[in-house]
């Protein structure tokens, strides 16, 4: 088995959501830095139950040159937190922004977007 092989994406959501939005855009503040926010959960919220929730989000950057940098991981616990997470990251090095998702139930999901 290939580790694409287990990768959700779109097509397999239902009525509970679990693919990474990407959204990009810039901080607050006088430096407005680019800010890459992902999240889980955007039009409709994902289970937040101990026995079914998001366990943690990752980002990785695709470079101009094709190098790709994991740019961080957030793990989030049942209950308590909310599946989000906002990267500081100067998205002009970057053609493309992949996030990955853990559901503890449904398995790993993933979506990209180019900038």
């Amino acid at each position: 088995m290939k580790f694409k092989e287990i990768l959700k994406d779109t097509e397999a959501e239902g009525k509970e959501k679990h693919l990474p939005v990407i959204e990009i855009g810039k901080g607050r503040g006088k430096s407005e830095v680019d800010v890459v926010r992902v999240f889980v959960g955007k039009e409709v919220q994902h289970p937040n139950t101990i026995e079914h929730h998001i366990s943690w989000i990752e980002l990785f950057g695709v470079k101009q040159d094709g190098q790709i940098v994991d740019l961080g991981r957030a793990a989030f616990a049942p209950e308590f937190t909310n599946p989000n997470i906002r990267f500081q990251v100067p998205v002009d090095q970057f053609k493309v922004f992949c996030a990955l998702s853990y559901c503890n139930v449904h398995g790993v999901w993933q979506n990209c977007i180019e900038t």
